[in-house]
């Protein structure tokens, strides 16, 4: 009597089962990567950390890259784990196709909508895929220290999303010239006159080499990593077709404006 005295005498509540539209959200987050499902929930996102970044990104990248091998010791992953990153810089560049509608008066929901699309997810997204999927093979590849010759007893591999971490870091400075100072800039630049061309140009210049060096310092933090210097290689490039357009009076910011709004 005593024993049956102890057993609780009402059942466990149960709780009330989850809204409809909240269970398939549920549902859609249980098979989406880690990383993407936390996009779907703003406050695991670090926004303050990421302004950091993007601050440091234009005055010292260097010192953003020096948090690497802390994040590789506490996280066990090169890569970033918060997209909150991507996700600023996907809300920063559908501000900026916006604004770019409004000043050349394409301001149709249908060509705001195409800008911004393409905006995003080619120009940030798409070619970000590309060229990470690039820096990646090619570092796996070509520039890994070999086991034999590394002071690592595990052997290490750049991964993919630290791959695309870098394009993401080097692609905010770039942003911030060819697509918020070069808005400022569109009634000086947007002329058949040869300091027009030299002024855009020149930025146009100087925001690609910026991305190839801050490409540079990504994959050089890397203590696995030999010979990186072959990503500076695309300045050379660079500077030759800046000569060369120069010569030509080819203006760079003109023909960009006429893919985009011709």
């Amino acid at each position: 009597q005593f024993c049956l005295n102890m057993l609780p005498t009402t059942s466990a509540v149960r709780p009330p089962p989850p809204r409809r539209g909240f269970a398939s959200l549920q549902v859609v987050r249980s098979w989406l990567p880690e990383y993407i499902r936390r996009i779907l929930h703003y406050p695991q996102m670090d926004i303050e950390y990421c302004f950091w970044m993007m601050f440091y990104l234009c005055v010292n990248p260097a010192r953003v890259y020096r948090t690497t091998s802390w994040h590789k010791q506490t996280k066990n992953q090169w890569a970033r784990d918060d997209p909150a990153f991507v996700a600023i810089m996907m809300v920063f560049m559908a501000v900026a196709s916006i604004s770019y509608s409004i000043a050349f008066h394409r301001t149709s929901v249908a060509n705001i909508l195409r800008l911004v699309f393409w905006v995003v997810f080619v120009d940030f997204i798409g070619v970000g895929i590309l060229v990470a999927t690039i820096g990646w093979w090619l570092s796996n590849r070509y520039l890994r220290v070999q086991a034999i010759h590394a002071v690592h007893a595990v052997e290490q591999r750049v991964e993919w999303l630290y791959a695309f971490d870098i394009h993401c870091n080097s692609f905010f400075p770039l942003f911030l010239m060819l697509y918020v100072l070069q808005y400022f800039l569109i009634p000086l630049l947007l002329s058949q006159a040869f300091l027009a061309s030299l002024a855009s140009n020149t930025l146009y210049f100087l925001a690609f080499t910026y991305y190839h060096y801050i490409t540079f310092l990504g994959y050089d933090s890397l203590p696995f990593l030999q010979n990186i210097a072959v990503f500076l290689y695309p300045i050379a490039l660079l500077f030759l077709a800046y000569l060369a357009s120069l010569v030509l009076n080819f203006n760079v910011a003109v023909f960009t404006m006429n893919i985009y709004f011709a």
